[in-house]
């Protein structure tokens, strides 16, 4: 009796395993079947009822079944579980058809522009690129540029100082210097060295940190009209081919004779305008023969040979490229204003 009890059981709750929808559901059967106050639990309890003998089959009997309960159940929770994988999976399925979010396409800053084409402007004239350190010792940025540490020059230039000997670089200068040391005795020497340089002023023309391009040739015979030739070529490579230019006596500690270099005024051709303030010409840099002292600082003998040096801005050459009458917004990174170049 108690055998033929086991096997409906057992039919009758496969046939309610093939009915199960859930795994809550699936979960409620088997509490039913074999939780503590499950059938198949019933049963068990009864097995004192029968003799020694017939105690042993019955236990195999019920244990079998159980076996095959207990693998039904998990192919049925398998099945189960997969069916809600892959319903979840539908209902929170995304559409890769619909189109994705446009982000904004970057501009090449204007600052970059200019300095990659003052590059290739100079490398064309036959210069080479050379950098050096941004955090500079006081003898390469002062010292050996003949700016002795009591120089009155030295107060033209309001620096940031690190500790009495180390500063942020004024210029590009010193890599003038360690250019000069490392290749000496070999000649010529031509180079450029752009890169940021730091001093503490910052207003609509003046930035805290701005870029600089520094140039350097040192050789047998080198000469003012050697300068004046490659700036003019220079200044029409990137003002135009009708530029002209004139240079002014001025002053620089590392250059001697030394002159501001202007270029036509690139709106009105010279006539005069708001732009050059009606002289006709527009400052762009400064220029000189290597001083001497210079030379010998690097390890050259001024006797032998001789050079010229420049050094302009990159924001001031790009303001007068692009019309840009206010320094800050090249640092201001506004797409409205950098999506006009």
């Amino acid at each position: 009796m108690l055998k033929d009890e086991v096997r409906r059981i057992e039919e009758e709750t496969l046939q309610n395993l093939k009915a199960v929808t859930s795994l809550e559901e699936l979960q409620e059967l088997k509490v039913k079947v074999l939780g503590k106050k499950g059938t198949f639990t019933a049963l068990l309890r009864q097995m004192g009822k029968l003799s020694a003998e017939e105690r042993p089959v019955f236990g195999q009997i019920v244990n079998e079944a159980r076996d095959r309960l207990e693998k039904a159940w998990a192919e049925q929770a398998a099945c189960l579980e997969e069916a809600a994988l892959l319903k979840q999976l539908e209902s929170e399925r995304l559409d890769i058809t619909l189109p994705g979010y446009s982000f904004p396409r970057g501009h090449q800053h204007p600052l970059t522009r200019v300095i990659e084409e003052i590059e290739t402007i100079f490398l064309g004239m036959g210069f080479q690129i050379v950098e050096g350190p941004e955090i500079e010792t006081d003898y390469y940025n002062f010292e050996a540029l003949n700016l002795p540490k009591d120089h009155p020059a030295r107060e033209m230039q309001d620096s940031f100082y690190i500790t009495e000997e180390i500063l942020l670089r004024t210029q590009t200068s010193p890599v003038q210097i360690r250019t000069m040391e490392k290749l000496c005795p070999q000649l010529p020497v031509k180079i450029i060295a752009p890169g940021k340089v730091y001093r503490n002023d910052d207003d609509a023309t003046h930035s805290p940190m701005f870029h600089q391009v520094e140039g350097l040739v040192v050789d047998r015979g080198i000469c003012m009209s050697d300068l004046k030739g490659t700036l003019l070529n220079f200044s029409r490579q990137m003002f135009g081919p009708a530029r002209e230019i004139r240079l002014r006596p001025s002053f620089f500690p590392f250059t001697e004779p030394s002159a501001e270099v202007d270029v036509s005024c690139m709106l009105c051709g010279g006539e005069g305008c708001r732009i050059c303030k009606n002289s006709g010409w527009i400052e762009i840099l400064g220029s000189g023969m290597v001083h001497p002292r210079v030379l010998e600082m690097g390890g050259y003998d001024p006797r032998e040979v001789s050079g010229f040096a420049f050094g302009m801005g990159v924001e001031r050459i790009a303001m007068l490229k692009y019309g840009i009458d206010d320094m800050r917004l090249l640092f201001e990174n506004d797409m409205r204003f950098l999506q006009q170049f």
